[in-house]
């Protein structure tokens, strides 16, 4: 499953909001082919920890390398156009256009036009898009909206998708479907980086977990080490509450 390098190397990893620094110093790798699952409470720096890896938001220090080369100050698109794709939380969809068109919209920032092959493909992998493909993205559901935005990032045949949240507010069969998917993709291949709130169906899919805890990586490993380790209960159940 492994590559001998890793394809994604964070480093050091700092990031503020204004004068609040938020994460500090984070280092994490992920190799082709692999599925790691970032964990933590609400607030624990993870969106944002992704949020900096696909340059949506500064970072303070540290360094990101993507297969091979340096991309801590590269652009959005430029890291788009390099395979690093995320997918953002809350079913970012464009309402008023086609499904079809959503799909080839998700091509457009890697330069990567979508072709027939690209659709069947994404219909075979979500048929619930299939036989919705000429109506407007907003007469989806909720579940089939994420659906969409999830195909919308496997279309442009990224190296990393990256998933912040893909169970936000949707039914559990849905989200069995989207994290099914995406370990197939990791079989064919493709990296998964996955920010999640469903601890065990995350763990279920998962080769490897960080423990996010105040912006800082508190336990890394295997997900059947970590699932079965006191840190993890420790991270969710310190206060005796459940995030």
């Amino acid at each position: 499953m492994n590559a001998t390098s890793p394809l994604l190397e964070v480093e050091g990893l700092h990031v503020a909001y204004g004068k609040a620094e938020v994460v500090h110093g984070v280092d994490f790798r992920v190799h082709s082919g692999e599925f790691v699952v970032l964990l933590g409470r609400n607030g624990a720096g993870k969106s944002t920890i992704l949020h900096a890896l696909s340059g949506l938001i500064p970072k303070r220090g540290g360094r990101v390398r993507f297969g091979g080369h340096d991309i801590s100050g590269a652009t959005p698109r430029e890291i788009v156009r390099a395979g690093l794709v995320q997918v953002l939380e809350g079913h970012r969809v464009f309402g008023t256009l086609t499904v079809e068109d959503n799909l080839a919209i998700g091509t457009y920032a890697s330069d990567r036009r979508a072709d027939a092959t690209q659709f069947e493909r994404m219909y075979t992998l979500f048929p619930e898009l299939a036989e919705r493909r000429r109506l407007p993205a907003s007469k989806l559901s909720g579940g089939q909206q994420q659906i969409l935005a999830v195909a919308q990032g496997v279309i442009a045949s990224p190296k990393l998708l990256i998933l912040d949240e893909p169970s936000s507010g949707l039914a559990p069969l849905v989200v069995d479907r989207i994290l099914s998917v995406a370990a197939d993709l990791c079989r064919s291949g493709m990296a998964v980086l996955l920010v999640e709130q469903l601890v065990e169906k995350a763990l279920q899919h998962a080769h490897r977990c960080c423990l996010i805890e105040t912006g800082r990586v508190v336990a890394e490993g295997a997900a059947d080490e970590i699932r079965r380790g006191e840190v993890l209960e420790r991270v969710y159940l310190g206060d005796h509450t459940a995030s």
